[in-house]
């Protein structure tokens, strides 16, 4: 039988509760593929933060190293300023850890209402690689004269060669791996960010043309892809894209593919330890009232067993969700809409598998 130890943080609000039902549909799977799970579960969030001040010690990264993934809830806490608990426990875990690779499935269930006229599952299914590690967020720059009339502030989007063909390399072996269209679109700004712009434009074809020669290549500007992400989805297979402009296309991509109740993201390092979270937030409104729509951990789930190599329990998890939402039972992905409650959703998807 095969063990993972999987580190499970609960986080704020709603959380806990999603990633209870991502964990009871983790164990009916790998019941079913002889899989054992072992999990550890970790406080870190808003609630220990208030009482201890301490929001993600050094000791609690090298607690978490020792894991196979993190199964995350959500992060965001109503009395805790904003930034403290993302840039504490989330960026800091992302660098930590190098997971440089921000995994977003764009994908469109049955039954799931988009906003986008006539477009329907056949439409849209594609992923989107965003580097997860450089760029302008890694906070180079800096201000001066602040408070005055000449305030000069700068951020840096900083991007070295290694960092740039380690995110492509990575999004030409998922387009491989899907094996669909077989189409990686680069998205940048490179006519007028010339200079990081240019070192993509050049490694992803570079990268291409020398070891993936299977795989097409395509470019966009990003402005340009926000327009053909709302009029022609089914034109992309996999994007591989920057730190910032995947920031932005991957929240369109969620609206597309039917909200925040849906989308599934995973922080990835390859060789490492990753982690896998429900995009949707923690939603602290809806807390212990067991109608938040626990779909995006379930689909988080799903994607921490394909990491881990676990693809085919991954893909009976993809196919229960698939089938529960073109039961038409569940009414809405809203909380409070779904014609059931959170457990009763879990339960549904665990007696599909």
């Amino acid at each position: 039988m095969k063990n993972y130890n999987i580190a499970l943080m609960p986080g704020d609000g709603t959380g806990p509760e999603v990633l209870d039902e991502g964990v009871k549909v983790l164990d009916a799977v790998c019941a079913k593929f002889g899989v054992k799970m072992n999990y550890t579960s970790y406080d870190f969030g808003g609630e220990r933060y208030m009482k201890t001040g301490e929001t993600l010690p050094d000791s609690g990264v090298e607690e978490l190293k020792k894991h196979d993934a993190i199964f995350l809830g959500a992060i965001g806490h109503p009395d805790v300023k904003p930034g403290i608990l993302e840039l504490g426990i989330l960026l800091k875990l992302r660098f930590a850890l190098d997971q440089y690779i921000n995994l977003r499935p764009v994908k469109l269930y049955p039954n799931v209402e988009t906003p986008l006229k006539d477009k329907g599952p056949e439409h849209i299914d594609f992923v989107v690689v965003r580097e997860n590690s450089g760029g302008i967020y890694t906070g180079m720059g800096g201000a001066t004269m602040v408070g005055t009339q000449n305030e000069i502030a700068t951020q840096v989007m900083c991007y070295s060669r290694p960092v740039v063909e380690r995110c492509i390399r990575y999004a030409y072996d998922l387009t491989r791996k899907r094996n669909k269209k077989n189409l990686l679109t680069l998205v940048h700004k490179c006519n007028v960010l010339t200079n990081v712009g240019d070192l993509w434009v050049r490694t992803h074809q570079e990268v291409g043309d020398a070891d993936y020669k299977d795989i097409k290549q395509d470019y966009n500007h990003v402005d340009a892809c926000t327009m053909w992400m709302v009029k022609s989805p089914e034109f992309y297979d996999v994007i591989v894209t920057s730190n910032l402009f995947g920031d932005i296309i991957t929240d369109l991509g969620a609206m597309i593919q039917g909200g925040m109740g849906i989308a599934a993201g995973g922080n990835i390092n390859p060789e490492g330890v990753s982690m896998f979270e429900p995009i949707g937030g923690s939603a602290p409104k809806y807390t212990g009232q067991n109608i938040i729509n626990p779909m995006a951990a379930i689909c988080s789930a799903a994607m921490m067993l394909d990491t881990l190599g676990e693809t085919e329990a991954a893909a009976v998890i993809d196919k229960a969700v698939n089938d529960a939402l073109a039961s038409g039972k569940i009414k809405s992905l809203s909380a409070g809409r779904m014609g059931m409650s959170t457990t009763e959703v879990g339960d549904f998807v665990v007696s599909l598998i």
